[in-house]
């Protein structure tokens, strides 16, 4: 008995030892605290420091380009260095009475489309109503469309204006290789697009007014070395709902600022695919349409513009188009015009530098504002800033983010933004909101063009809604909440 007894108070000292060496649940919190505070004093707090300082840069960076362009584009306007008093443009008139219209140049307008079967005729008709001389004038509407009704509608709609004298060519493809840029390069293998001089261009959307040949090709004439002649877009539906009327003031901020203000500086700009006319010889020249990224007009305006070309930007004349006014088709645009140029960079960076025919000051314009600044910088720093670093600082108060940046920088870019549009300043905070929503996308889209992943090339058409006004859904908003200037 004696024996067992040693025996169980043996047992009874190991339990205690144990229970004494055994962390209790206290200890392990504690551990577990003391090992987040050093991770959070070791590493994050110097991680998320040194993203302020990014940002910092960053948006110096973007606040700089926005405050160049505002004044460019500001001592344009004060000093009235309107493109008409830059370049002559007088009238083309004809100089011999026996030449007549033989003293017009011939003009093709192009006008590619598919399944567009509520803009199609808009498109068309603005086109053949275009004041020029009707043997000196070629549309081409070039219908990429797969829908086989769509397409007998287009048909007979341009053999409607054929039979009233007009010389229009309806063109189909057997497939829709290259999308919009293999569209456009294939209609330009016409035999009768040789003996065109100039090419306007208009998406089915786009309604010109009569006298658009008379306000543009002039230009061209009188001025050689002119390779293009950009027009402004104004917008049927900007006051249908709030979603068309934040895309109207970064619409209205780029040609009013960014195209104004590249046009001036080094006679350069992005093409914006429409409502533009083209010296023929300089698409040529230039290597024609390419269809490597889904920013091909982008793609044809930079290879022109280093070969010295130069382009104007003509803000006077304005061309009616239609918003996306659906968010599902502005999501499909963006994604298409931040992929498109982040590919193209990626492409054609070396072949800037390279470039002997411009000077630095258009090679540093091209590279690093029209391309690293104004796309890829201000991306980032929308995304990153606002939408990670911001919500982040909220839990950790010992990382200060400088005033100047969290306040003064971001409230200087949106009044620049809200310049373009007078009338909407009212919706700028809103405007703002939405912008920064759209940073992720824009964001992911440019990354996907960068690496060149799955849908770097994809290409989903913007729908267009007409004089079908509109879908039910939109209608409902609209009679609902409509948005009226101020």
């Amino acid at each position: 008995m004696q024996g067992g007894g040693h025996a169980l108070r043996a047992v009874g000292d190991l339990a205690g030892d144990r229970l004494l060496v055994a962390p209790t649940v206290a200890d392990v919190v504690e551990s577990l605290v003391q090992a987040w505070r050093q991770v959070r004093t070791e590493l994050l707090v110097p991680l998320l420091r040194g993203a302020v300082v990014m940002c910092m840069v960053l948006s110096v960076i973007v606040l700089a380009e926005k405050v160049f362009l505002g004044v460019v584009s500001a001592v344009v306007k004060v000093l009235r260095r309107r493109p008409a008093r830059l370049y002559r443009c007088n009238p083309v008139v004809v100089e011999d009475a026996e030449a007549g219209s033989a003293s017009f140049p011939m003009v093709l307008v192009q006008i590619p489309m598919y399944n567009e079967k509520e803009v199609y005729q808009l498109s068309i008709g603005a086109a053949c109503r275009l004041t020029w001389p009707a043997d000196r004038l070629i549309v081409q509407v070039l219908d990429d469309s797969t829908d086989a009704s769509v397409k007998e509608l287009v048909r007979k709609e341009c053999d409607r204006w054929s039979k009233k004298g007009i010389n229009i060519k309806y063109e189909t493809r057997k497939d829709r290789a290259g999308y919009k840029a293999g569209n456009l390069k294939e209609g330009m293998r016409h035999g009768y697009v040789q003996g065109c001089e100039f090419v306007a261009m208009f998406d089915a959307d786009f309604q010109p007014t009569p006298d658009f040949l008379l306000n543009t090709v002039p230009f061209l004439v009188h001025n050689p070395r002119l390779a293009l002649v950009q027009t402004r877009w104004e917008f049927v539906n900007a006051n249908d709902c709030l979603l068309t009327r934040m895309q109207e003031m970064s619409m209205d901020y780029h040609f009013k600022v960014e195209q104004e203000a590249g046009s001036s500086l080094c006679n350069f700009f992005g093409y914006n695919g429409t409502a533009g006319v083209w010296r023929r010889q300089v698409i040529d020249e230039s290597g024609g349409w390419e269809d490597r990224t889904t920013a091909e007009d982008m793609d044809l305006a930079l290879r022109a513009g280093l070969l010295g070309w130069k382009f104007a930007y003509v803000g006077s004349i304005k061309v009616r188009s239609e918003l996306p006014s659906t968010l599902k088709a502005y999501r499909s645009q963006q994604h298409r015009w931040s992929c498109g140029p982040a590919l193209l960079f990626k492409k054609m960076f070396w072949e800037i530098l390279a470039s002997k025919k411009v000077s630095v000051w258009k090679k540093l314009y091209m590279a690093y504002d029209f391309f690293i600044a104004r796309r890829i910088v201000s991306t980032f720093f929308t995304f990153f800033f606002f939408s990670l670093l911001l919500p982040t600082n909220v839990f950790f108060p010992e990382v200060q983010i400088p005033f100047w940046e969290l306040i003064l920088i971001p409230t200087t870019i949106i009044l620049l933004h809200s310049f373009g549009t007078p009338r909407s300043i009212h919706l700028i905070i809103l405007w703002f909101l939405f912008e920064n929503v759209m940073a992720l996308h824009r964001l992911k889209a440019t990354l996907i063009g960068f690496f060149e992943a799955g849908r770097a090339n994809e290409w989903i058409v913007t729908q267009k809604l007409g004089n079908v006004q509109k879908l039910k859904s939109i209608v409902r908003v609209t009679k609902s909440c409509r948005f009226k200037d101020r």
